[in-house]
């Protein structure tokens, strides 16, 4: 049995990738590090990994995200899961765009979508491009609408780590939706 205040978010690898550990010096280096490092020393919650996510942190994570993801297996915090076909909302979304550039990112992250609704609808990501695109589709695809989207290099406009640490709560202002 799950505690309540324990949550599974799905950290896109654009995190893994960006945060650089103590010697970083780039904010969103730092942003990013202290966010995992929140995420694994001041949080009950788990990632979700999925194969194809697990692939794209495998090709750009820091050598800070390799130990981080490490020590989360170790300590039992990781969740693997193997997405179902959803070819329906797929189509869904394919559908409600228009450019053909547009439809290929957001495909190539559909993944994070698959695996937030499997889960408990959290995407942590710093690609605002890919919010924005899947924030004007929810408007048709109604199986998104819920998804919360924290980006923790947002650390004015979204408090990042103070919502980690008050148990990623799903705030509405957080939702695609909003």
């Amino acid at each position: 049995m799950r505690s309540r205040n324990l949550k599974r978010l799905v950290v896109n690898a654009s995190v893994a990738r960006a945060a650089g550990g103590e010697g970083a010096t780039a904010s969103l280096s730092i942003n990013c590090t202290e966010f995992l490092e929140a995420f694994r020393d001041e949080s009950p919650h788990h990632i979700v990994m999925t194969f194809e996510l697990s692939e794209e942190w495998d090709k750009h994570q820091s050598n800070f995200a390799a130990e981080w993801l490490g020590n989360m297996i170790a300590t039992r915090r990781f969740h693997y899961i193997e997405l179902p076909q959803n070819r329906a909302l797929y189509d869904e979304i394919e559908a409600t765009v228009v450019r053909e550039e547009d439809i290929d990112a957001m495909l190539k992250d559909f993944h994070l979508f698959g695996a937030a609704l499997e889960t408990d609808q959290t995407v942590i990501s710093l690609d605002e491009t890919i919010r924005g695109l899947f924030k004007r589709a929810f408007q048709q695809v109604s199986g998104i609408r819920n998804i919360i989207w924290v980006n923790p290099d947002r650390t004015a406009e979204e408090d990042p780590i103070v919502w980690l640490q008050n148990g990623a709560p799903t705030e509405p202002n957080r939702r695609l939706s909003a």
